[in-house]
């Protein structure tokens, strides 16, 4: 039985990670403060990263799996905290990548300020420098959105939540933003293609092959819910956060060295059903944004029903 370290462990991404591997009987722990609940399978490690004493030093994990280092701090702080350990693999982000290099990014893109995610994508840069420095064969993961069951991020589940209520959509301009995707099991499959492999290359872009506009991806939405929606075109001179999910910013990674691994990913219909479906039952964990609230107060004609 391996042992697993995961950071985190009860949020979207690490509580989808620690879950995926207690599915796959690892002994898993997960390292975490114990301010929310815990997952059933996994031994807590009550502990912050940055006040870890002697909390790990005991333990030798076959992998740890970091999922949430957002500075070099994090990083540090980790390493001086853990015993012994084989694998380590770092969550990381497509935000490392300058807005103005060239795409698709691949993983020779230099790394630096993106002016559009600017501190987090910074400190993602650190946190990358930092554990390279000091663990060179560890792996690096650069995944663009990711998605799934467990995403408390207003996403997807708001355009759910337009679709459940019959609502129109406001779109952003033409709805050609380019999007691109990843779902978080894909993300724990190529975890485990690393594994089972170990390749030299310790960088990978990870996501989907494709991208989609996003008035693709807002009807796929609505499809995953029984719904086709009508759509509203806004001005692209209002700022688009205030009633969308995602920033006015597209790119695209360059995902083949990932795909050499692991060739198939899931289908985006598919991922956004699986995701439908647990938000069914699990709205009241998704951190919502006010976004109806400004669409009807800002953008909508008082005259037309939704």
């Amino acid at each position: 039985m391996k042992k697993v370290l995961v950071t985190g462990g009860t949020v979207f991404v690490s509580r989808y990670v620690a879950e995926y591997y207690v599915r796959k009987h690892y002994d898993v722990y997960v390292l975490n403060r114990n301010t929310k609940p815990q997952s059933e399978g996994v031994r807590l490690i009550e502990a912050d990263r940055h006040c870890l004493g002697d909390a790990l030093k005991q333990h030798h994990f076959d992998v740890v799996i970091d999922v949430t280092a957002y500075n070099e701090t994090d990083i540090h702080d980790l390493l001086d905290g853990l015993g012994s350990f084989d694998d380590y693999i770092l969550i990381s982000s497509s935000a490392v990548y300058p807005e103005h290099c060239a795409q698709p990014f691949s993983e020779d893109t230099p790394i630096g300020e993106n002016r559009i995610w600017g501190a987090y994508g910074m400190g993602k840069v650190k946190a990358e420098r930092a554990l390279q420095a000091h663990v060179p064969n560890a792996y690096i993961l650069r995944p663009p959105y990711l998605y799934g069951p467990m995403n408390n991020v207003y996403r997807e589940a708001f355009v759910f939540d337009c679709a459940l209520q019959d609502r129109k959509f406001y779109l952003p301009g033409n709805g050609e933003l380019g999007l691109q995707f990843f779902h978080v099991e894909d993300l724990c499959r190529f975890m485990d293609c690393l594994l089972e492999h170990h390749p030299s290359e310790t960088v990978y872009n990870v996501g989907n092959s494709n991208t989609v506009s996003a008035k693709e991806w807002v009807e796929l939405c609505y499809q995953a819910a029984g719904k086709r929606p009508v759509f509203v075109t806004v001005d692209p001179a209002i700022e688009q956060r205030k009633f969308f999910s995602f920033y006015a910013y597209d790119y695209c990674l360059d995902v083949s060295k990932m795909q050499k691994l692991m060739p198939a990913t899931m289908p985006l219909a598919d991922g956004l059903r699986d995701a439908f479906a647990w938000y069914c039952t699990h709205a009241d964990l998704v951190n919502k944004k006010p976004y109806t609230e400004y669409i009807d107060a800002q953008l909508a004609d008082p005259t037309d029903e939704c």
